[in-house]
Formats: C-alpha cells, structure tokens, sequence
C-alpha cells in the first residue's frame, strides 16, 4: 500500500491523485459510481490499483468509497488491508449472510471494505447470478464510489461478468511486462463502452503507473 499522509510521499502517490481527477472528469459527461479494475494476467498489479484507487478517493473531505474483493479464486485485499477474509461476498452471494454483515470499515474512516469471502466451487456461476446487481444497486446510494478488484480477464471470464454489473473498466498493464496479443484480448473481453482507460503499472522501477485514455 501507498501512505498517502507520509511527509515523503511515496513514489506513485501523484500519479493515483491523477487518476482520481481523471475519472471525476470523466464523471462530469457520464455516469459513473461503480468501477471495476481488472487486468489481462495475474500479477498485474490490479489489487494494488484497487486498493490504492479507494484509499485515495476516500481522503476527500465527504467521499464515502466502497472497495469490493471481487476476486473470489485468488482474493488478496483482506491480506493488504489487514482484515479478515470472511463473511464476504461468497456468503452474500450464497444468501448466507445480510449485505451490512459483510461491510467492514476501513481506514481512512469514509473507506469502506467487503472482502471476498470463503472459496466456493463454481465461482463464475456465483457471479452470475442476480444477487451481484442487487448488492451494488443498494450500496450505490450509500457510497459516492465503489471501486471492485477482479480476477485476470484472460485466463477466466468472471471479470466480464462483473463488470456488467459495474458503470465502467480500467484496465491494469504492467509496463514491460504484459504482451501486447494478451492485453488485446482481455481489451476484447469488454464491451466497447465499458473500458475507461488503461493504467500503466511498474513504469518506474515497479513503483508507480501512468493512465491512458
């Protein structure tokens, strides 16, 4: 993770301050609350966008943010974070638990957290039901973003599922790292109108991104 309260601030630390400017720009022509971050491969660094994407919205004054675990095979933001693993949205989605018994609160305090819950057998199928939209659907009003971290686009097709459930894509790339065929076809995954724009992970010795749109 980024300390964004460091008196040194940490390499990266403008460019995800870019970002988040970025998409309220974006925000002013669409609508946009829900966001989905994913990448081609594993490895990528999309975690780590994700969960620094939340946290740096999250510092403004007011701005309640929501960061989803979404990555039901490989889950890693509840170890990044510090925090448990369960309940979360495994058991939300098996109907197991309530939506608020899956809310963890974070810090900064505006940033809240839902991790990923237990492995599941069949987790693309669980994805697939209606419980992922209604989920989003009650949180949107409470929340002024939800931020949700995927799995790899390529090697399985949760994130497209997701992610039509969500307002918009970014695309996580690791700079020197990801071929561009593979980065095309995770590209391809998406609808049209649902990739935002591509981060550019590890441009600077592994330590900070670039987007593009």
């Amino acid at each position: 993770m980024i300390f964004f309260a460091s008196s040194q601030p940490s390499p990266g630390t403008e460019e995800l301050r870019a970002l988040r400017s970025r998409l309220y720009v974006i925000r002013e022509n669409q609508p946009m609350k829900s966001l989905l971050i994913s990448s081609a491969l594993r490895q990528e660094g999309k975690s780590f966008i994700a969960a620094n994407l939340a946290h740096v919205l999250a510092l403004q004054q007011d701005c309640r943010v929501l960061l989803v675990d979404g990555d039901l095979r490989r889950p890693r933001l509840h170890a990044m974070l510090g925090t448990t693993a369960t309940p979360g949205l495994s058991e939300y989605l098996l109907d197991e638990v309530e939506d608020l018994a899956i809310l963890q609160r974070g810090r900064p305090e505006n940033l809240f957290f839902i991790p990923a819950g237990r492995s599941v057998p069949g987790p693309t199928e669980l994805l697939a039901n209606a419980h992922l939209t209604n989920l989003l659907r009650r949180l949107e009003p409470v929340f002024d973003w939800i931020i949700i971290d995927s799995p790899a686009a390529v090697p399985v097709s949760d994130a497209p599922l997701l992610a039509s459930a969500c307002d918009g894509v970014l695309l996580v790339v690791r700079f020197g790292s990801t071929p561009y065929d593979i980065a095309r076809i995770a590209r391809e995954r998406f609808r049209e109108n649902q990739l935002l724009g591509v981060v550019l992970n590890s441009v600077r010795n592994g330590l900070s991104m670039r987007s593009q749109y």
